[in-house]
């Protein structure tokens, strides 16, 4: 009796040390639940994090002289009058997944003209330096430094005249290579673009010939101060005649030239040169840059800009291609002041479609030339206000100027054509979609580290 009583009371004094390992092994069990529930979370936001949504939205008003063309509204009602117009200048989102080697991206548009998309592309990296990649899809055209510059950061409203001519929507569908060498090379500065393009912007192909577009450019950091940049591109191919007569110049006046049947080519040719500098001083940042064209476009009478329909021009007389010999550039000053989050912009920009003519030669009688062959140039002067990373003010006056001819109607004298723009633009760069349930898992993470050191403490 007294034995058992003895072993009654030895485990009961055992009993919470029982209670003690059998609850230890159960916060164990929780334990190596939970490590094995984030470890699943990690993948997932793994995954996630690599899927990427950035968007801005820019709403203005603008108001134009009698002669002038805006970018958002309709056309001056009043042929005699200034107008003003408001409306959405450009909205867009844009979607992009990158694993590190491939990436996939969809950017899509909505203005007061409708909704468009503008980005949608494959790229593919090599998988030892990750920074040479192939490219296809309907993605920026390479060439110049302007084109790659997105809108959202631009300093003026619009790129420069010849940029919207030439490249309209600046961009194309086509294939690109890019290659660049190691980062620890010696060329790592050294940066080439190359690729064939359908030529006709973000529209369906219409014709068989593809176009050729390449850039070789550079940039590199002096010290902690400067940067620098500088490019060279080329571009080769060919816009779709569909009549039988084309016209080219002889002297000062356009020729025909019969072709003897449609569905010609005249040949697209430029030459481009750009440079960037920028360099910190007491002032604050000053940004220096400058860019030029030269060589062919072909046009129709009645405009140089380049192909932007995804149909096929008819058989029609005023379908016809003129060659026109070309040069366009435009330089940029941006100085910001101090570090106060103000910046001033001056931008001068000059477009001349035809270099064979000047004033007075331009409208005369079986010259078959027109208002397309006068020069135009622009003065731009503005500023920018950035209340914070995501929210920025823009105002720009626009000084336009024309190349004057007694023989072109309504082009006698210098047009009223300036512009004033006051821009309010919301931006949000890329961020990783599903951020917040990256941050929930790491405290997770915490948690059960946490859980486990107050165990072993315990036991």
């Amino acid at each position: 009796m007294k034995i058992t009583k003895l072993m009654a009371l030895v485990l009961l004094a055992l009993l919470p040390f029982f209670t003690e390992a059998q609850n230890t092994e159960q916060i164990d069990a929780r334990i190596d639940s939970l490590a094995e529930e984030t470890a699943t979370l990690d993948k997932i936001v793994q995954k996630l994090s690599k899927f990427k949504v950035s968007a801005y939205i820019q709403g203005q008003f603008q108001y134009g002289q009698e002669d002038a063309t805006l970018k958002v509204g309709d056309k001056n009602e009043h042929e005699d009058k200034g107008f003003n117009r408001i409306g959405i200048r450009r909205g867009r989102l844009k979607f992009e997944y990158n694993d590190g080697i491939g990436t996939g991206a969809v950017q899509i548009e909505a203005n007061d003209k409708g909704v468009s998309f503008r980005d949608l592309y494959i790229g593919i990296k090599d998988p030892w330096t990750k920074r040479s990649q192939l490219m296809a899809g309907v993605f920026n055209r390479p060439f110049g430094h302007e084109i790659g510059y997105s809108t959202s950061g631009l300093e003026s409203p619009e790129r420069a005249t010849i940029i919207q001519y030439f490249f309209p929507d600046e961009r194309d569908l086509g294939a690109m290579l890019t290659l660049r060498t190691k980062k620890e090379s010696p060329l790592a500065f050294l940066r080439l673009d190359a690729g064939l393009f359908a030529g006709n912007s973000i529209n369906r192909e219409t014709d068989n010939r593809k176009d050729f577009i390449g850039r070789l450019g550079a940039d590199k950091e002096i010290g902690n101060w400067g940067k620098w940049g500088a490019g060279i591109s080329y571009y080769n191919g060919g816009v779709y005649n569909p009549t039988t007569t084309a016209y080219e110049m002889d002297g000062k006046r356009f020729i025909e030239v019969d072709k003897g049947e449609t569905g010609t080519y005249m040949k697209r040719e430029y030459i481009g040169m750009d440079a960037q500098f920028s360099f910190l001083s007491s002032w604050g940042t000053t940004s220096l840059r400058a860019e030029g064209l030269l060589g062919t476009q072909p046009g129709i009478a009645s405009s140089s800009k380049s192909p932007n329909t995804g149909t096929r021009p008819e058989n029609l007389p005023e379908n016809a291609l003129f060659k026109r010999p070309f040069i366009g550039y435009f330089f940029y000053l941006v100085q910001d002041i101090g570090t106060s989050p103000f910046s001033a912009v001056l931008k001068y920009d000059v477009y001349d479609p035809n270099t064979k003519l000047k004033g007075n030669e331009i409208g005369t009688d079986n010259s078959f030339t027109s208002k397309t062959d006068l020069a135009q140039s622009t003065l731009g002067i503005g500023g920018l206000y950035r209340f914070n990373k995501h929210i920025r003010v823009q105002a720009y006056y626009e000084f336009n100027f024309n190349e004057k001819s007694d023989f072109v109607k309504g082009y006698e004298k210098d047009r009223k054509d300036d512009v004033f723009t006051l821009r309010l633009q919301y931006n949000v760069k890329s961020f990783t979609a599903f951020h917040p349930l990256q941050g929930i898992h790491k405290t997770r993470h915490i948690q059960i580290i946490d859980i486990k050191i107050r165990c072993v403490g315990f036991i």
